[in-house]
């Protein structure tokens, strides 16, 4: 009987360890610290001069970027005409020309727009 409840609970183990691997709890940007802050302009310049060594160090990574909005929708901004950054909720309370500062997930480079993406965008604070 013994043997049955410890193989029992060694087999529900495995399967909670599987279970937690397969489907891990989702990253919320907004909370996370970037790992790199940077310009617009000189993170576009290393995705131009060279994609596959800017993709190994920016691709899923967390960063905040400063610049101009040049240009505004309901839930996306373009910063610089360089970065587009991609917004959970309605974009409110900027104007294009504002000097502002974003926190997201670098999604990758559009080589048809020359744009870098960014997902799950927040503001934050200069």
């Amino acid at each position: 009987m013994k043997k049955k409840i410890i193989l029992f609970i060694i087999v529900l183990a495995g399967f909670l360890i599987i279970i937690n691997y397969i489907f891990p709890e989702h990253r919320s940007i907004e909370t996370e610290k970037p790992l790199y802050s940077t310009e617009a302009n000189l993170v576009f310049k290393e995705f131009i001069d060279n994609l596959t060594l800017a993709e190994l160090k920016y691709l899923d990574q967390t960063i905040a970027v400063t610049g101009v909005i040049t240009s505004l929708s309901s839930d996306n901004l373009t910063i610089n005409n360089r970065i587009s950054c991609k917004f959970d909720s309605p974009v409110s309370g900027f104007s294009i020309n504002d000097s502002i500062a974003i926190k997201g997930r670098c999604i990758g480079f559009d080589d048809l727009l020359e744009e870098i993406k960014l997902d799950q965008c927040s503001s934050i604070k200069f």
